[in-house]
């Protein structure tokens, strides 16, 4: 039987600050919050990956990892500088070395870091289930939130990921 790894992709808390949040934020934590209390109670292990960079200063308030969905002692949080969760980072090592080979992806920026990171999993060889439902963005100057989230549902449904509205995902 083929192990699974919920990924939880840079759910900090400048992503939902009151002058700039994200779409749907509060949304996207009770799904994310549905999808990590489901998993621990199958044993299902969680890793959160944490973006850094001049906005996401390491040791900031900013930078922290949403208190909502706060990751558990003994679990895994990777540091990144890049969308792709998996460049010059532990995360594929860590994987490999529980021998998970399913990853069940949710979080934020739809468009740099669950696009880079589940089209990367996807090229490592891993199962890439993308919940369609916990993940967001914001509005661009072209495109609403909800419409950007709607194309990346659709391009890496196409050929990346199988996709599934949190309710849908079963951790057994």
């Amino acid at each position: 039987m083929q192990k699974t790894a919920l990924l939880i992709i840079d759910v900090q808390n400048a992503m939902f600050h009151e002058s700039n949040p994200i779409y749907d934020g509060e949304q996207l934590l009770k799904n994310l919050q549905d999808l990590i209390n489901r998993a621990r109670t199958v044993n299902i292990p969680v890793f959160f990956v944490q973006h850094n960079d001049e906005e996401f200063k390491s040791g900031t308030s900013a930078w922290e990892i949403h208190s909502s969905i706060a990751p558990n002692v003994g679990e895994v949080v990777i540091q990144k500088h890049t969308p792709d969760s998996f460049y010059e980072t532990e995360l594929h090592e860590k994987l490999q070395t529980e021998q998970i080979k399913n990853l069940v992806v949710a979080g934020n920026q739809t468009e740099y870091c669950i696009d880079t990171t589940s089209r990367r999993a996807y090229s490592l060889g891993y199962n890439v289930t993308l919940v369609k439902d916990a993940h967001r963005t914001w509005d661009s100057s072209a495109l609403s939130a909800q419409q950007i989230i709607d194309h990346y549902n659709e391009v890496l449904g196409n050929a990346f990921a199988t996709l599934k509205e949190t309710k849908e995902v079963q951790f057994s």
